[in-house]
């Protein structure tokens, strides 16, 4: 195969995506080389307290990458070398290797050739002819302190990241990372409640409900019992720095219930009965109701990751379990349920700051419009149209995610980039955004869009980059070098 080369030089340059002067401009003088606040990943916290190192690059760059595993597939790499447990770490990374090159025009190509530049320093493009130097190079690297978890953080100049976690789980690596009065950046955790939804699922729901109780000391014996636990959970969390909840959703549920009716269909679950459909609906429409109440309440944020339809593939299901590549794009309908949802909250004054991520990006529109009618509370951006996101989280999902914001809403007030990653070599997706951002910027100086005005785009760049985030979401503590910025609570 003819790869035109394997020099990067071309390629990841210093201006890269930036294609015009004042873009260049933008970046380097003012979005590059500010922190990063990753408001939201589902990196492991255990990691991160041990400062883990790895024994390759397969270990750290492809176990647990379903977007790489995705396009393993589609290139037609056969599944023992993606998922297997009996390949070797070396094989699974030169299968990788040879689908690089047909990533061609995929955001992976980008990802990765970003990932091996910044934290290897490679410049050569990665395929079969390359990989066995590259596997070798990584290699030695990565058995320096200098590729720990932490440091892989520092690196990057990561001052927050929040991770996704259960709402049973014990949070005790958050609890000793704190106690050890780490300086150069923080974690927090995220409450995500998701489990107990799952009446659709009556043997694991029952499980949870047991180890719901177990860990909140709270003798589940009917639906408010159940609730009550849930917000001991939530009232811990806090304790932890928790500001946020996360919440992943096929669809918006706002359906109408009873206490009566909740109380019943979580009495069935817990024996082993399933509920009809509209039940399943009513049981999470209730929950979702709670867990925004309880948000407001300690002023925290509110996030709904809508739209996808997951693991389709119920044969591959079966073999590997969830988050292995085989989720997809939803079609449920999305106003008028989330508008019954947010409405029924802000008429009792319970709406919380929210974020509504959209994976159907034909809801772009609709979302930031949307959002537009639940402003208030004096909390600038108080409804947040969020960032692109997993199948759109590229330039020209991005670029539309960002140009509707501008013309539906404010651009100034977006909260900005996450990682939404489990991996440590993902923040380079920071850098991507902010590339992305300062291209679109600079093509509308250029164009006499927007004026050339410097203090007014620093400004902007300063806010979407980093310290809107970090006002959003008002976080308990920060690293020395973080700046005090007000909060919106």
């Amino acid at each position: 195969m003819n790869t035109g080369g394997n020099k990067m030089g071309n390629f990841i340059h210093d201006n890269f995506l930036l294609q015009s002067k004042t873009a260049q401009r933008l970046y380097h003088e003012y979005a590059g080389s500010l922190p990063v606040v990753d408001y939201h990943n589902h990196l492991p916290p255990g990691e991160v307290l041990e400062d883990t190192t790895y024994a390759n690059i397969t270990d750290i760059w492809l176990k647990g990458d379903h977007y790489k595993w995705r396009a393993m597939r589609v290139a037609g790499i056969p599944e023992q070398f993606i998922t297997g447990k009996d390949v070797p770490d070396r094989d699974k990374f030169l299968a990788w290797a040879k689908t690089v090159p047909l990533t061609l025009k995929n955001p992976l190509y980008h990802w990765t050739h970003l990932e091996l530049k910044r934290y290897f320093d490679i410049d050569e493009q990665l395929n079969e002819e390359t990989a066995p130097g590259i596997w070798d190079k990584t290699g030695e690297m990565l058995q320096s302190r200098e590729f720990s978890t932490r440091n892989l953080l520092k690196k990057m100049k990561v001052q927050v990241i929040c991770t996704t976690d259960d709402a049973a789980d014990t949070l005790q690596e958050h609890k000793k990372l704190e106690e050890e009065g780490v300086e150069d950046f923080v974690m927090f955790p995220t409450y995500r409640p998701d489990s107990a939804m799952k009446v659709e699922d009556p043997v694991f729901f029952g499980d949870y409900v047991r180890k719901l109780a177990s860990v909140s000391g709270i003798a589940i014996t009917g639906y408010p019992t159940f609730l009550e636990a849930l917000r001991q959970r939530h009232d811990y969390f806090h304790e932890r720095g928790c500001r946020a909840s996360d919440h992943g959703i096929e669809e918006p549920f706002a359906h109408d219930y009873t206490d009566q009716e909740i109380g019943k269909i979580f009495q069935d679950a817990c024996t082993g009965i399933k509920p009809d459909a509209a039940g399943e609906r009513k049981f999470k429409s209730a929950l979702m109701h709670e867990f925004a109440v309880m948000d407001h309440e300690k002023g925290w944020a509110f996030q709904m990751h809508i739209g996808a339809m997951r693991s389709n593939n119920s044969k591959m299901y079966r073999m590997l379990g969830p988050d292995t590549g085989f989720d997809s794009i939803g079609d449920s309908r999305m106003a008028r349920p989330l508008v019954r949802f947010l409405d029924r909250l802000e008429l009792k004054d319970q709406l919380p700051k929210t974020i509504l991520y959209n994976l159907n990006s034909s809801y772009n529109e609709v979302l930031a419009s949307l959002a537009g009618t639940f402003m208030g509370d004096g909390i600038p951006g108080k409804i947040q149209h969020g960032p692109g996101w997993w199948f759109h989280d590229q330039k020209e999902g991005m670029e539309a995610q960002l140009q509707t914001l501008s013309n539906m809403s404010l651009l100034s007030q977006f909260v900005g980039m996450v990682t939404d990653s489990r991996s440590f070599l993902s923040f380079p997706r920071h850098e991507y955004f902010r590339r992305i951002l300062c291209n679109m910027l600079g093509s509308d100086v250029e164009a006499g869009i927007i004026p050339a005005d410097n203090g007014l785009l620093a400004d902007l760049l300063e806010k979407l980059c980093y310290t809107n985030a970090l006002r959003y979401f008002s976080y308990s503590r920060l690293p020395k070098a973080a700046p005090n910025v007000p909060n919106n609570s």
